[in-house]
């Protein structure tokens, strides 16, 4: 196909192909012509997962790290999820202030390890758990073991249904799964707590 119909069919103008042709998060068309190119489905396929990159935030630079992680995959599909992940959700990985042992614990409750996640997300969790001991907040143990028994069925759905028909068909749906399912997930957890009170206090 031709770039305008790449275009058409994607929903991406023409100058914004052009741009992530020169940006080369886009590969070449196959030439025809000195000034003319075609374009398969994987040039649709990899708009895919760009557009959706940048409808979610991520600059192009995020952009560019995803797909060097498409164009030379990692031997273990985890790590070219997490590195989705982390394009869409970019953490600090300084970790001078930080005690991670509480966050590796989790992790080990979780059933994996330092080495099944990328080192900003363990940063991201050890963050989390520093902000609710600065304010003197602890979940209780209940509660805590909920959430690892609960968001490790989630994780495990979700893979489930991951595609795997193409990398980019799986990046494309962690991206959108991690922008537009997190406020969901957030917004359900709400409305839950407060059916969960009705049900323990009644309505009166």
């Amino acid at each position: 196909m031709r770039i305008s119909e790449l275009s058409a069919r994607s929903g991406v103008p023409v100058a914004t192909i052009k741009y992530y042709l020169r940006e080369r998060v886009l590969p070449e068309g196959e030439r025809t012509s000195p000034t003319q190119a075609t374009y398969g489905d994987a040039h649709l396929r990899r708009l895919g997962v760009i557009r959706a990159l940048v409808d979610s935030g991520v600059g192009i630079a995020g952009v560019r790290n995803v797909v060097a992680v498409l164009e030379n995959p990692p031997d273990h599909p985890s790590a070219l999820l997490g590195a989705a992940s982390a394009a869409v959700n970019p953490v600090d990985d300084d970790t001078a202030d930080l005690d991670l042992a509480p966050a590796l614990a989790l992790l080990e409750r979780l059933g994996g390890g330092a080495d099944d996640c990328y080192p900003g997300q363990i940063t991201a969790i050890a963050r989390a758990l520093a902000a609710l001991d600065r304010a003197g907040f602890a979940v209780p143990e209940p509660v805590l073991a909920a959430y690892v028994e609960h968001l490790g069925a989630i994780a495990d759905a979700e893979l489930s249904a991951t595609p795997t028909d193409s990398a980019e068909a799986a990046v494309r749906y962690v991206v959108l799964g991690t922008t537009l399912v997190e406020p969901l997930i957030l917004a359900l957890r709400r409305v839950a707590e407060q059916i969960a009170a009705s049900r323990r206090f009644g309505r009166d």
